[in-house]
């Protein structure tokens, strides 16, 4: 009892006090209601330099770090040795994490609509390709094989359409076109109408390209 009448004269004595006490208990409660929990961190994969298109890649292209888990890419890789051997279909800057859609492989068509063909072409200037780059979006144009009297004619097979890989940025197909002659060898996506046009098509003409602005 002689100990809360002690208190209480002492909170009598220092009120100034004790109300700056209490102001800040609660400003201290609030900011911790305020700031949210720390935030769940996963373990990805990003390259550890920048990587061309074409690496070949290998388990010290690429080095660990934690992010918030509602900042990990959708199909982010998280087994280096998933990695190695791979070919990139589109370079990766320092730091930034790889997906299926970066290797070269059936994954260059992740995201496309559904029957979305990767379809080769090879075309009949190689060094035209170097224009080209992934994303890119082209016309394709066939121009029929004729005799030496008579004009040849050219039409519209596909387009636009956009670029999934081409042989001028290094590296080769291997198995996934099941060729080792890549020379002048573009990847496009093409919906099943334009692929039907295109498969073949080199057999019939010479395969060109126009290049499409987006």
């Amino acid at each position: 009892m002689g100990r809360r009448r002690r208190i209480g004269s002492w909170i009598t004595r220092n009120r100034r006090l004790t109300v700056a006490l209490l102001l800040c208990l609660a400003a201290g409660i609030a900011v911790q209601q305020l700031t949210p929990a720390s935030e769940l961190r996963i373990s990805v994969m990003v390259a550890a330099r920048d990587l061309p298109t074409g690496t070949t890649l290998t388990e010290a292209d690429f080095t660990r770090v934690g992010v918030p888990q509602d900042l990990a890419v959708t199909g982010a890789l998280s087994d280096g040795g998933a990695l190695t051997g791979r070919q990139l279909a589109a370079p990766l800057s320092r730091g930034q994490i790889p997906t299926e859609s970066s290797l070269l492989g059936p994954g260059l068509l992740t995201g496309s609509p559904v029957g979305t063909a990767a379809v080769p072409l090879r075309m009949a200037d190689p060094s035209s390709i170097q224009l080209l780059s992934p994303g890119q979006l082209v016309t394709v144009v066939l121009t029929a094989a004729g005799s030496y009297d008579e004009s040849r004619e050219t039409q519209i097979l596909a387009g636009p359409v956009p670029v999934l890989w081409t042989s001028a940025h290094g590296g080769k197909a291997g198995e996934w076109l099941g060729t080792s002659d890549t020379e002048g060898l573009v990847v496009v996506a093409a919906d099943p109408q334009q692929a039907e046009k295109l498969a073949g098509a080199s057999t019939q003409g010479k395969l060109f390209f126009v290049l499409v602005n987006p």
